[in-house]
């Protein structure tokens, strides 16, 4: 992210929306105004939202069902008019809100992309030269030529990704518009969307998947209520975000009015790492074959609103029961923690998550599958929990999760969850020819034949 101006800048903006009880109560406001009466209740979904996105930034925006979110992205598109604040934009926006908004079901697939394009703002000679390129995302074949309406599902919402997703933006926006098509489909806007970020544009993105958000993006808002409730990078946005969504009802709102607290006082910041080129360097050369224990690694966990369950002492260990937190790749260890119930539980789960310190989740187990596990736990029982594993990831730092559930009410539940409930770093292996961050165990072979005429 460049330290130009802002190309998106938000200042005190609101929404507020009239909410009419009965459809002839609208025509008595028109007719009759409110000072005598009240016809509607307003319903505010944005509340004086300040934000400043640099260019070639990615922005992530998360939230509950309800939150703002949408409204949000269709203020900055121009969609629609904020009751209240500034809004000011630099350059071409695309904007994946309503796939296929504006197409005729009547007009060809090449009459759509044409129409399509001229609505994202490009002309005739630029939708010209950038058809061939379009056709072939969308993958519908011979199908180009004949009315969308007789297209599938599938094939109309690949056209109208393709038609936006080539439009080469100054800004991009997406909401929740990236499962559509099949996985290599999803592939192939990933892949989009990663070279539109290389040329310097900045993306807005909209998503429920905390993974796919920690992946794209370098920071992330967190919306509930039309409020900011969090903003900086992905990791500890996704943690608060989690903690919200799965508290119980009767704790939401201390949970909100904490987060806004530490909004306000600016508290959300990344784990301390070790930093310095030399820093694994000095750790390779330490301790045994197995690792070693580095006081100095401290996760920062966050726990959910426990239901009934509390998880203490997480922890790896050797498969001799030596603590370590600096591991060796390909080493086995286990990774282990104590529940104590205070409520009585059926069908209880325990489980892991691995994390990269973007929050990128790379694996994880449960203890057993859905609808199975332990048929009773009472009130005052303990369990020790265990997960072998061998570490397969590439050098650097990584973070654990861990989680209990349970049903309570006939409904599964997660009766505690930690994230960050500890870390651990990989030392860097000389010999290593595996590449990125996990070793799948690849064999090469190379052959080689001279004098091959």
């Amino acid at each position: 992210m460049s330290s130009d101006l802002p190309v998106i800048r938000l200042r005190g903006v609101a929404k507020t929306f009239s909410i009419y009880e009965r459809p002839h109560h609208r025509l008595f406001a028109m007719l009759f105004g409110t000072r005598w009466h009240t016809w509607h209740r307003d319903f505010h979904a944005l509340r004086g939202i300040d934000l400043d996105v640099g260019r070639g930034e990615t922005l992530g925006i998360i939230g509950r069902n309800g939150s703002g979110k949408s409204t949000l992205l269709q203020i900055i598109c121009g969609i629609l008019a904020p009751t209240h604040g500034t809004v000011e934009t630099r350059g071409r926006i695309a904007a994946l809100l309503e796939l296929g908004a504006g197409f005729n079901p009547e007009f060809t697939g090449r009459e759509n992309v044409f129409l399509n394009g001229a609505v994202l703002g490009l002309t005739r000679d630029e939708i010209e030269a950038r058809f061939d390129t379009i056709v072939a995302f969308a993958d519908v074949g011979d199908f180009i030529d004949q009315p969308v309406k007789t297209f599938s599902s599938g094939m109309f919402i690949r056209l109208a990704f393709a038609v936006a997703i080539n439009v080469e933006p100054d800004i991009l926006i997406i909401d929740e518009a990236l499962a559509v098509g099949d996985e290599a489909f999803q592939r192939k806007c990933y892949a989009r969307i990663q070279r539109i970020r290389e040329n310097g544009a900045t993306v807005l993105f909209v998503s429920h998947s905390a993974g796919t958000v920690a992946e794209l993006c370098d920071r992330v808002v967190l919306l509930d209520a039309g409020e900011m409730l969090a903003l900086g990078p992905p990791k500890p946005v996704i943690s608060r975000y989690h903690k919200l969504l799965y508290a119980p009802a009767a704790e939401a709102e201390s949970i909100r009015s904490g987060l806004r607290i530490e909004f306000d006082r600016g508290d959300i910041a990344m784990p301390a790492l070790v930093s310095g080129s030399d820093a694994f360097e000095s750790l390779e050369s330490a301790g045994d074959k197995d690792g070693f224990f580095d006081p100095s690694l401290v996760a920062g966990s966050m726990r959910y609103a426990a239901q009934g369950a509390r998880i203490e002492d997480a922890r790896i260990l050797t498969p001799d029961g030596r603590p370590v937190n600096v591991l060796r790749a390909g080493r086995p260890y286990v990774y282990a923690y104590r529940a104590r119930f205070e409520r009585t539980a059926s069908l209880v789960r325990f489980g892991m998550m691995i994390r990269t310190v973007s929050g990128l989740e790379l694996g994880g187990c449960a203890s057993a599958v859905h609808g199975r596990g332990v048929d009773l736990v009472e009130d005052g029982s303990e369990a020790s929990v265990t997960f072998r594993f061998r570490c397969l990831l590439a050098p650097g730092t990584y973070f654990l999760n861990a989680g209990v559930l349970g049903r309570l009410d006939e409904q599964e539940v997660f009766l505690d969850r930690v994230v960050d409930a500890t870390m651990f770093r990989v030392l860097p292996d000389g010999s290593r020819l595996a590449t990125a961050l996990v070793d799948f165990d690849v064999e090469p072979g190379v052959e080689i034949e001279v004098n091959v005429t």
